[in-house]
């Protein structure tokens, strides 16, 4: 049996499908009911910060996804709640033996490293010496961002970007849905850990003549550097030390370091990884 966390979000509802097409057995683990009802699969209500909750869900259960929300922000200097979430997890499983666990992180995760990069390489670090066999998934940045417009739009519509001409390998989540399957249902990638990307790098100026194309209108770019997204979180009511490692963190992007692109979903799937195009395509009604 698998245990699929983080089920309703953008890898878990794909990873869902994914393993219903396979016929394989797994059970979803939601923390509203409503939500686990509208996957249409087995499910079970239950939450990271409750202990109770987790060790129901794991009885039986021999492989485990661990997926959780990102870096959230937080008082200036606290730790990122995903860690100890996330441990705790780790911890239950061991107790309920479950036999593998398949970790989403995040690519260039490393110690110190800011925000879900630090906070995922802790994780990563836990996982390796619980003595449960393990695989990592490190994927780039989603293309499912540029659907939920979250953080990615001006208010009119403009695409904002740390540089227009920065090339970033975009990762479709149905991709990594795909590669997790493969990790959960089949007895390869014991102690790997798999950096996912899409097919090519594109620039901010290229995505957003993409988007122009697919939703019939001219969409734009607006640089945004450093300084200037730290003072616009700032003015949100967002920490200061939170503004200040996004800032970084976007610096980085705007400097190509998500700009390499990897065969890892081809070399777990078989088959290529989708393109921005086709991404567009399978999610054109969400730019309406």
């Amino acid at each position: 049996m698998i245990l699929v966390t983080g089920a309703t979000g953008s890898i878990g509802r794909h990873l869902v499908r994914e393993l219903r097409d396979l016929g394989a057995p797994f059970t979803a683990l939601v923390r509203d009911a409503d939500k686990g009802r509208a996957l249409g699969c087995r499910y079970v209500v239950g939450d990271f910060d409750d202990p109770g909750s987790l060790a129901a869900a794991l009885d039986g259960v021999d492989h485990l996804l661990l997926n959780s929300a990102g870096a959230v922000p937080t008082s200036d200097g606290a730790p990122q709640p995903m860690i100890a979430q996330q441990r705790a997890a780790i911890d239950a499983a061991g107790r309920a033996g479950v036999r593998r666990i398949v970790k989403v992180s995040v690519w260039q995760a490393r110690r110190g490293g800011r925000l879900a990069q630090g906070a995922h390489w802790e994780i990563e670090q836990y996982l390796k010496a619980s003595g449960i066999e393990w695989a990592v998934l490190q994927p780039s940045g989603f293309m499912q961002n540029f659907a939920t417009g979250a953080g990615t739009f001006t208010a009119e519509g403009s695409l904002i970007s740390p540089a227009t001409d920065s090339p970033v390998s975009y990762v479709d989540c149905q991709d990594i849905a795909a590669c997790a399957a493969v990790l959960l249902t089949r007895p390869l990638g014991a102690g790997e850990t798999f950096v996912l990307t899409g097919p090519a790098a594109l620039t901010m100026a290229e995505i957003a003549g993409q988007l122009s194309r697919a939703v019939d209108r001219p969409v734009g770019v607006v640089g945004l550097g450093g300084e200037e997204m730290a003072a616009r979180l700032t003015a949100q009511g967002l920490p200061a030390r939170f503004a200040a490692d996004v800032a970084a963190l976007w610096t980085e992007v705007g400097d190509g370091s998500l700009a390499a692109t990897t065969d890892e979903v081809r070399n777990l799937t078989g088959r290529d990884p989708r393109s921005f195009a086709d991404f567009l395509a399978a999610n054109r009604a969400a730019f309406d």
